[in-house]
């Protein structure tokens, strides 16, 4: 992400009120659609709960603690992440003690590699950013998981955190519940909310648009009964058509304006145009130049 990418306009902070049962044991702290700030996951099984993301920076990572800690009871506490970047993960500190935390392996590496560059790219965004991640310490996992799923046992519930590798990131992690249907995606998929393309030549350019793409056709068969996107309003499996179709159709109009020989710039703004026009109801239309770039640059 970058200045252009993100604005000051909210402070960056969980807000614990909205806390939300969305089927029996399965809580959501929803992101009231205040930017960098996700949606919130708190699954209970019957001797653990597993907390999905956790905010940016200590203050949120404490608030979200604070009501796993009222869901959870006596129940043990497991802190996992659909991804590291820093409004999901960046509060993860707040579960040194009294919890573990559990992340796909290669999200931890990246945590290691990016994590410290992104906290000062994040700092640059704003006094209210700045002010969220004061006092930040990027922690690494207690445990880590290989291979493309895991399954973790909460005591008569069963949770699957599946990966596709690098799409949005290196390893995004979706947290499927297989019985209740229940999917939460992280930022593979937001909901009127235009993808975040986080295409940063030379610096990071770990994105896969064609992954992500198989990403969330994979998810749409998994028929999802309510999908928590990692950003917007809760929905069903039209959240993961409406994200696909679009990465499709930024791909196609590169394709179409390379073939006629546009300039870079130039498409960004014509799709741009055409984008905002096609999604009147989308925010954060600044992404559809990064994705614009991202695909001119992969021909």
């Amino acid at each position: 992400m970058s200045d252009d990418a993100n604005t000051d306009s909210a402070a960056p902070l969980v807000d614990p009120t909205g806390l939300t049962e969305i089927a029996a044991g399965v809580f959501v702290i929803p992101d009231n659609r205040v930017p960098l700030v996700p949606n919130i996951g708190i699954i209970r099984g019957e001797h653990s709960a597993l907390v999905v993301d956790c905010g940016m920076g200590p203050v949120n990572g404490e608030t979200v603690l604070a009501a796993a800690k009222r869901v959870a009871g006596d129940r043990d506490l497991i802190l996992t992440l659909t991804h590291f970047h820093p409004e999901h993960g960046f509060g993860a500190q707040a579960f040194s003690a009294g919890a573990e935390t559990f992340y796909n392996a290669a999200q931890a590496n990246e945590l290691a590699a990016k994590g410290k560059a992104y906290l000062e790219m994040f700092r640059d965004f704003g006094p209210s950013v700045a002010s969220a991640l004061e006092g930040t310490k990027l922690v690494q996992p207690d445990r880590t998981w290989t291979g493309d799923s895991h399954t973790l046992d909460l005591g008569g519930r069963k949770v699957e955190l599946r990966t596709w590798g690098k799409a949005h990131t290196q390893a995004d992690q979706v947290v499927w519940l297989p019985q209740e249907r229940i999917l939460f995606t992280g930022d593979l998929a937001e909901n009127r909310i235009f993808p975040i393309f986080p295409w940063f030549p030379p610096d990071d350019v770990d994105i896969s648009a064609v992954r992500w793409c198989e990403a969330l056709a994979d998810m749409e068969a998994m028929r999802p009964a309510v999908v928590v996107p990692g950003h917007g309003e809760l929905g069903g499996v039209e959240i993961l058509q409406e994200v696909r179709r679009y990465l499709e159709e930024i791909a196609r109009r590169v394709a179409v304006l390379h073939g006629q020989g546009v300039g870079t710039e130039a498409m960004v703004e014509q799709i741009t145009t055409q984008m905002t026009s096609d999604h009147p109801d989308w925010d954060a239309p600044e992404w559809i130049g990064f994705a614009v770039r991202y695909h001119a640059d992969n021909r």
